[in-house]
């Protein structure tokens, strides 16, 4: 879904041990620090919003090399790792920190109140206790909700109009999240209006996952919703594997999953959040302070369709769904 690719990310900020060299031959312009944290794997398409969020920098004057330099690390969904890294890039001093996802924001704000944190792809940020209110953010951080919780009762809507039939829903989440107990207390206050019984499935033990959903399947289940988190993104392979296995009509939250062969997802396009997120950094490098800067909701949500996953699974989109869609996969 990324323009760029492995290669391009690589020559943007590869070579680490140059940068001093190229802040040696710029004397007369001060080298800012910008250190980045995101809470999935170090992988195509994490690699390639960063390359769109440093891109952004440029262009707005930040320039690796010549008055910027970058430290990026990657959690991969591990809470222990993604500690390790918020220590390391917090001991560096940096400017500040553009963190993608819940998990590595709070990690980091644990370790620092003073340095300065912009944050995307987080659902909660005042119920997870990042922000004082969305307005006046009142600490060192900031950012841009991934999407406001009464989007996780769309994704049942929007099972329910796939799959008129549908009367059992299984919920993957990650229970360990305050977000993802949002979104599935919003999916479960939404089920009895549309006649659909959720069943929980903790993506925290990915074995048991695969037998909870096999154990689903069988009992009559026929349909699954997919929470936002960063450890559904590092299993998506997984679980958009199990779904076709068991051929569960799915709703993905992020468009990661339809290139992983998902039937449906609808949710914020993540690389305007990074577009969005190199703005406060710019901000906040010219002096601003993230106290601020109000955290921003998305304006606008997706959907995509992958047509070629729903006559796998023998499904007929409905025309009123697909005159909807922003995006149909053939």
């Amino acid at each position: 879904m990324f323009g760029m690719r492995r290669r391009a990310f690589i020559t943007l900020l590869g070579g680490t041990a140059a940068w001093p060299l190229a802040a040696r031959a710029q004397q007369s312009e001060r080298i800012r620090r910008i250190a980045t944290l995101t809470g999935i794997a170090n992988e195509e398409g994490g690699q390639e919003r960063i390359t769109i969020f440093v891109q952004t920098l440029a262009q707005l004057g930040w320039i690796v090399g010549r008055n910027a330099r970058i430290e990026s690390r990657w959690g991969g969904g591990d809470a222990g790792v993604i500690r390790k890294h918020a220590a390391e890039l917090v001991a560096l001093a940096p400017d500040v920190i553009m963190a993608t996802g819940g998990a590595a924001v709070g990690q980091l704000l644990q370790i620092t109140r003073t340095v300065p944190i912009v944050f995307t792809i987080v659902p909660d940020p005042v119920g997870s206790g990042f922000v004082n209110s969305l307005s006046r953010p009142g600490g060192n951080a900031t950012g841009f909700v991934q999407f406001e919780y009464s989007l996780a009762g769309k994704w049942l809507e929007l099972l329910k109009e796939i799959v008129p039939s549908t009367t059992r829903a299984a919920i993957i989440w990650d229970p360990s999240q305050t977000a993802a107990i949002g979104q599935y207390a919003v999916i479960q206050a939404v089920a009895p209006s549309l006649g659909v019984e959720v069943f929980p499935i903790n993506v925290r033990d990915l074995t048991g996952s695969e037998f909870g959903v096999a154990a689903f399947a069988s009992r009559g289940g026929n349909g699954m919703i997919v929470t936002a988190s960063a450890l559904t993104v590092v299993h998506r392979e997984q679980i958009v594997a199990l779904a076709k296995q068991h051929k569960l009509p799915t709703i993905y939250p992020v468009l990661d999953f339809i290139a992983s062969g998902g039937l449906i997802t609808y949710g914020a396009d993540i690389s305007i959040h990074m577009r969005h997120a190199a703005g406060y950094v710019d901000r906040i490098l010219r002096g601003e302070k993230p106290a601020d800067l109000p955290v921003q909701a998305p304006t606008k949500y997706e959907l995509v369709i992958n047509l070629k996953t729903a006559k796998a699974l023998g499904l007929t989109v409905p025309d009123s769904l697909l005159a909807r869609a922003d995006e149909v996969i053939e």
